[in-house]
């Protein structure tokens, strides 16, 4: 499903996506439990972040997205790509809204995009993620940046590179704070740094399958890969089962997501999930 057209005007340095803000909120999409390098500057208007080793400012100004110090080649080659822009969510949320449940979660937080994010990153973020919470994913993905990333700017630091990772010892990851999950992560990194697991080829794949290459790393269950899979490779049919959406679908969906949506089911996995970590009154009935 393509979107329309989107305005876009480019001017001092800047990206400026025209009436876009209405169809982007930057709190929903980047604050969603997606993604976990974006903070918040000042306030929920304006963030920052670093995306395949590009640094980025984006903010929301009245209906417009505003992509700070960046070009129209960058927009072409790597943000229209990553913000998903290309693609039709009014339609997709019309459709969704047949269903009584969905039309609830999306009225919560309509404007939430799934985010294309780079394979290494979101496979080794999202094995952190594993029994975690936000503010302590984060800050071990920041550590591990500061750490054994590039430094690109001042105290601005990229992703490590699997080889990097891949190079280290279990004692070595320690300061990370990240427990059990060091030695996933290491795992991880080797295998993708050796070839054993060859993250170009899983885009080749059909989903089963590209799920049970990635299910070849230690730590990652199914809820993992179908995480990285949704949120790096657009397979938006995948719908990741963590503790909340055990809930939802038990609760709410005991006999399965309606047929009609399963292609997008990761989109309105993602429109569930925000809305019962937000309204866990609702399970408590």
């Amino acid at each position: 499903m393509e979107a329309k057209t989107i305005e876009i005007i480019n001017e001092n340095n800047d990206i400026k996506l025209i009436g876009f803000a209405n169809k982007m909120s930057l709190p929903q999409t980047l604050d969603c439990g997606q993604a976990f390098r974006w903070k918040p500057i000042e306030n929920e208007n304006k963030y920052c972040g670093v995306v395949k080793n590009k640094y980025l400012v984006i903010s929301s100004i009245k209906d417009d997205i505003i992509l700070h110090n960046t070009s129209i080649e960058e927009y072409n080659s790597i943000w229209k790509e990553y913000f998903d822009i290309d693609r039709d969510y009014e339609q997709l949320k019309e459709t969704f809204s047949t269903d009584t449940i969905l039309k609830e979660a999306i009225g919560y937080a309509p404007n939430i995009r799934i985010l294309s994010q780079e394979p290494w990153e979101t496979v080794c973020s999202f094995i952190i993620s594993s029994n975690n919470n936000i503010k302590r994913i984060k800050g071990i993905i920041e550590r591990m940046c500061e750490m054994f990333g590039e430094e690109i700017e001042e105290n601005i630091y990229m992703f490590p590179t699997a080889e990097k990772i891949a190079s280290l010892k279990i004692e070595d990851l320690e300061p990370l704070r990240a427990g059990y999950r060091n030695k996933f992560i290491l795992d991880c990194a080797q295998k993708i740094a050796s070839g054993e697991v060859d993250l170009e080829n899983v885009k080749t794949l059909d989903t089963v399958s590209a799920r049970k290459e990635l299910m070849k790393i230690k730590g990652i269950g199914q809820k993992v890969a179908d995480c990285a899979l949704l949120f790096s490779f657009s397979r938006m049919e995948c719908f990741p089962m963590d503790t909340w959406m055990k809930k939802v679908t038990s609760q709410l969906y005991p006999n399965g997501l309606p047929t009609e949506f399963v292609s997008y089911g990761g989109i309105a996995q993602q429109y569930l999930f925000h809305y019962a970590r937000n309204h866990s009154e609702i399970f408590e009935k």
